[in-house]
Formats: C-alpha cells, sequence, structure tokens
C-alpha cells in the first residue's frame, strides 16, 4: 500500500512537501505511510485518519487503505477453549475503571487539540493574499451574489457569480473549499486556500492555474463559462491563453 501512495503522488509530479502544504499533514507523517512504517506516527487512531487524508488526495479508496493497514496489526487471540478466568476482587477492578476514565479522558484532549489545530491552519490559509504579480495581473476577491427567492412553494434557485468580463480576463469562483495556485504571465500571482463562495479574477496574456479540488471551482474565461476541470478532490493543472 505504501509503494501505491508513492507512486500515486509521483504520478502527479508532487514532493512530499506539496502534498504536505496542500493536506495539512507534516511531510515526515506522508514520508513514514509510504515506508509502511506505522511507529512513526503513533496510535492507530491517527495512522487511520491520515490514511483516509492521503488517499482522498491522491484518488485512492481511503477505506481500501485503512483495511490494508488493519490486516498489518496483530490479532486479538481468541478466548475460545481457554479457561475462564477467575473473577477479579472489586477494589482492582475500581482502579482499572479509574485508569480507563483517564486514559479516554487524555486521548480525547488529545483529539480536539489535533482538530483545533487543524481549524486554525485552515483559517490562516484562507486569509492568505497576494499582491499583484509583475506583469500586471489583478486578483479581486468579491462575493457571489444570491438570487432572491419569490413568494410561493420554495424552489431551489441557483446563485449567479458574480464575474468579471472582457478581454484578457480569468474568473475563478469557488462553490467548494479549493487550494489554489495562479501563474500569470510567468509570475506567481495568487497562492491559497480558498471557501466556498470566493472569486477571483485575473487579467494577462496567459494563465496556468493548479487547483487542488477541481471540482469545486467554476472557470470563467473573458466571461465564457467552462464549467469546472475536473471532480471533486481531483488535483489539476491547467494554462489558458486569455
Amino acid at each position: 500500500m505504501g509503494e501505491r501512495f508513492r507512486a500515486a503522488r509521483e504520478a502527479r509530479g508532487l514532493s512530499l512537501s506539496d502534498v504536505a502544504e496542500q493536506i495539512r499533514i507534516r511531510s515526515v507523517y506522508l514520508a513514514a505511510i509510504e515506508d509502511s512504517n506505522w511507529n512513526a506516527i503513533g496510535a492507530s487512531v491517527y495512522v487511520r485518519g491520515f490514511l483516509r487524508t492521503y488517499a482522498r488526495f491522491l484518488g485512492i479508496d481511503p477505506e481500501e487503505a485503512v483495511a490494508a493497514f488493519n490486516e498489518t496489526q496483530p490479532a486479538v487471540p481468541s478466548a475460545v477453549g481457554l479457561p475462564a478466568p477467575e473473577p477479579p476482587s472489586p477494589e482492582p477492578a475500581r482502579r482499572r475503571g479509574t485508569t480507563l476514565v483517564w486514559v479516554a479522558a487524555a486521548v480525547a484532549v488529545l483529539l480536539i487539540a489535533f482538530v483545533v489545530y487543524n481549524e486554525v491552519t485552515m483559517r490562516r490559509g484562507e486569509t492568505t493574499t497576494a499582491g499583484p504579480a509583475p506583469g500586471g495581473a489583478v486578483a479581486t476577491a468579491t462575493p457571489t451574489q444570491g438570487i432572491p427567492v419569490p413568494p410561493g412553494p420554495a424552489k431551489l434557485v441557483k446563485p449567479s457569480p458574480a464575474v468579471a468580463s472582457g478581454a484578457n480576463t480569468l474568473a475563478l469562483v469557488f462553490s467548494a473549499p479549493s487550494w489554489l495556485r495562479v501563474t500569470v504571465d510567468g509570475s506567481v500571482s495568487m497562492e491559497g486556500t480558498f471557501p466556498a463562495g470566493t472569486t477571483k479574477t485575473f487579467r494577462g496574456r496567459s494563465a496556468l492555474v493548479r487547483l487542488g479540488n477541481a471540482g469545486g471551482v467554476e472557470v470563467f474565461v473573458d466571461g465564457r463559462d467552462l464549467g469546472k476541470l475536473g471532480k471533486s478532490g481531483d488535483v489539476v493543472e491547467h494554462t489558458f491563453t486569455l
């Protein structure tokens, strides 16, 4: 399974640092997954969580990856055919119960800290901004405008994104969170992770767009809707002539 992860990453031309930056998992843990070095990660609950996140990013079935990991773990011996143990005394049972409560509390604190760390890191990524590129590209972010629903039976109305039009214009509308890097006329104009509802506009002669979640971003060139570059979770890179 580790070799499968490494092959899928290298097929996309990504380094461990590239992947770590996009999915917020340290490259040392990604390397441990590719080497099947589970002890370097720690508890099995963390291994399974990292496996699922990394597998989704590479387009590998996450449950298949977790099942392969579970097969490497030592099986719990069956109690069939063994003599029944003598009932424990009440005092040791109470002590074990107290110990289990403390262990469960410590695990819960660690999990909460991990979730909070990821949330803070994602929010920092969402606030990433970039100045105008030397080629004159301009990046702006405007919220999408919702269409009011008239009185009467409730019905779904697709919002109409407000995007810039005109010659030499590239607009990206986010319907789901995605990592983004845009290089306009040879210079990196913007890079970061942006939430759903964001619109980014660029101007220049050519633009190289790299998306971490192609199914969550709609592309407009000179006001024309080109749709999405891939499916949800796909990592896609595409060059546009403006």
